[in-house]
C-alpha cells in the first residue's frame, strides 16, 4: 500500500465522519408537547361528559360530584408536574468515540483480509511483466510458425504472418526472407510486394531505392489507390529528386486520406515543403546570376546515448532514430541514421550526403535541432510513448560534435 492509498483512505473517513458524528454529539432537547393546555383540554370535556350523564339520569348528584372531585384532583397532579424541564439528552454521545475508533480499525481489518493491499504496486510492475510477455507470446508464435512451415513449406499466408513477425521484432532480414518465400509463391500480390519493400528498406538503413522501389510501383501498377503504396512511392521518388512525380502521389494520397487525420496532416505538410523545395529550384534554374555561391558542407558527429531509467523502459531490438531538421522551417529531417537500443551508446555522423532533397541540406540553414529517438514501432513519424533526446544547434560550424541522451517520454 503506498501513501496515495492512506490519503484516499483518510479522506473518505472524514466524510464519513462529518456526515455521521454531529448529529450524535448535537445535545436534543426533549421538550414536552404543551401537556398543560392539553390536560385541561381533556378535564374540559370530560366534565361536559359528566354534566350530560348527569341531566339524563346516567349519575346520581353523589355519583357526579365524587367523579368531578376525583377529575380536579387529577387534573391537579397532572399541572404540578414542570413541563418546561426539556431535558437535555446526551445519551448518544457515547457511540462517537465508539464510532472514531471502531470504524477505521475494522475498515482496515476487513480489507487486510479480503483485500489485496499490494495492487497498486502490482499495478506498476505488470505493465512490464506484460510487454515482456508479449514479447514472449511472439518468440512463440515464430517458433510455431516455422515448425509448420517445416512440414508445410507452401502455406504463404504463413510465410507473411511469419514476416510481419519478424519485422515486429526489428529482424529486418529474416523479415526480408520471409516476404521474399511469400512473393515466390504469391506472385505480384501488392500486400507482399509492399512488406516486402518496406522490410528491404529497413535492412537498408531506410533507403528505397533499387529492389525496394521496383516493388512498390509494381504493387501500385496492381492496386493504384493503395496507402501505403502511394506513400512509399512518394518517399521513393523524393529520394530520387523525381519532385513532381512525388508532389502526384503524395496529392493523390492526400485525397483518399481522412480529412483532418494525423497521416493527412502528415502528408499535408510534406506537400508543401515539396512545393516551396520545387519553387526554389525552378528560381534557381531561371536565375541568371553569373556566379553562385555554395555552401560549405556539414557534417554534425552525433554521440547518443540513453539514460540508465529510461533503459529499463525500452527493448534491445527499438529502433533509435537519429537525425537532424531545421529548426524553424519544414519538419522533414536533413539527415537521419537508424540504429537499435542495442546499438547505444554510439557515434554517428550526419551530414549533406544524407539529404533527400538538394535544398533540404545541413548545410542549407544556420540552425538545427538535433535528435535521438527511440521508436517501439519503428514508424519514422514520432508518437505517444516514444523516448527523446534533443539538442538545439542555433549556428552551424563546417564540423562539429554534439552528445545527446535520451531521457524525455513523449
Amino acid at each position: 500500500m503506498n501513501v496515495t492509498y492512506w490519503i484516499v483512505v483518510s479522506l473518505l473517513l472524514a466524510i464519513a465522519f462529518v456526515i455521521i458524528i454531529p448529529p450524535l454529539w448535537k445535545k436534543r432537547e426533549i421538550q414536552a408537547a404543551d401537556s398543560d393546555q392539553r390536560n385541561i383540554n381533556i378535564a374540559q370535556e370530560r366534565v361536559k361528559d359528566l354534566k350530560l350523564q348527569l341531566q339524563i339520569g346516567g349519575l346520581s348528584q353523589q355519583q357526579f360530584e365524587e367523579q368531578y372531585a376525583e377529575l380536579e384532583l387529577t387534573l391537579g397532579d397532572d399541572l404540578d408536574i414542570e413541563q418546561n424541564s426539556s431535558e437535555s439528552s446526551s445519551q448518544g454521545r457515547w457511540v462517537v468515540p465508539v464510532i472514531a475508533l471502531c470504524v477505521p480499525l475494522f475498515s482496515v481489518f476487513i480489507y487486510l483480509s479480503l483485500g489485496e493491499p499490494d495492487a497498486l504496486v502490482k499495478a506498476e510492475i505488470k505493465q512490464p511483466q506484460q510487454t515482456k510477455s508479449a514479447g514472449q507470446d511472439i518468440n512463440a508464435m515464430v517458433a510455431q510458425l516455422a515448425k509448420r512451415l517445416k512440414q508445410n513449406p507452401d502455406n504463404a499466408k504463413d510465410w507473411i504472418m511469419l514476416g510481419r513477425s519478424f519485422k515486429y521484432l526489428k529482424q529486418y532480414q529474416l523479415a526480408v526472407n520471409s516476404f521474399k518465400k511469400a512473393h515466390a509463391l504469391l506472385g505480384d500480390e501488392p500486400e507482399v510486394l509492399l512488406h516486402y519493400a518496406d522490410a528491404l528498406a529497413m535492412v537498408n538503413g531506410g533507403r528505397l531505392a533499387g529492389k525496394s522501389s521496383e516493388l512498390i510501383f509494381k504493387a501500385l501498377e496492381k492496386s493504384p489507390n493503395d496507402v501505403t503504396g502511394l506513400w512509399l512511392a512518394g518517399m521513393a521518388k523524393a529520394e530520387q529528386r523525381e519532385f513532381s512525380q512525388a508532389l502526384g502521389y503524395w496529392q493523390k494520397l492526400e485525397g483518399i486520406l481522412p480529412y483532418e487525420s494525423d497521416s493527412h496532416q502528415q502528408v499535408k505538410k510534406l506537400i508543401s515543403t515539396i512545393k516551396k523545395e520545387m519553387s526554389g529550384v525552378q528560381v534557381t534554374e531561371k536565375s541568371a546570376a553569373p556566379v553562385t555561391k555554395v555552401a560549405s558542407a556539414v557534417s554534425i558527429s552525433v554521440q547518443v546515448d540513453i539514460a540508465t531509467e529510461i533503459k529499463q523502459k525500452v527493448s534491445l531490438a527499438d529502433t533509435v532514430f537519429i537525425y537532424a531538421k531545421a529548426l524553424t522551417g519544414p519538419p522533414m529531417p536533413l539527415a537521419i541514421v537508424r540504429k537499435q537500443v542495442s546499438d547505444l551508446p554510439l557515434t554517428v555522423t550526419l551530414d549533406d550526403a544524407m539529404a533527400m532533397m538538394p535544398t533540404m541540406k545541413l548545410s542549407s540553414f544556420k540552425a538545427v535541432k538535433v535528435m535521438a529517438r527511440v521508436s517501439k514501432s519503428g514508424s519514422a513519424m514520432p508518437q505517444k510513448g516514444d523516448f527523446v533526446g534533443s539538442l538545439d544547434l542555433s549556428e552551424l560550424a563546417e564540423t562539429q560534435s554534439v552528445m545527446i541522451v535520451i531521457n524525455e517520454k513523449i
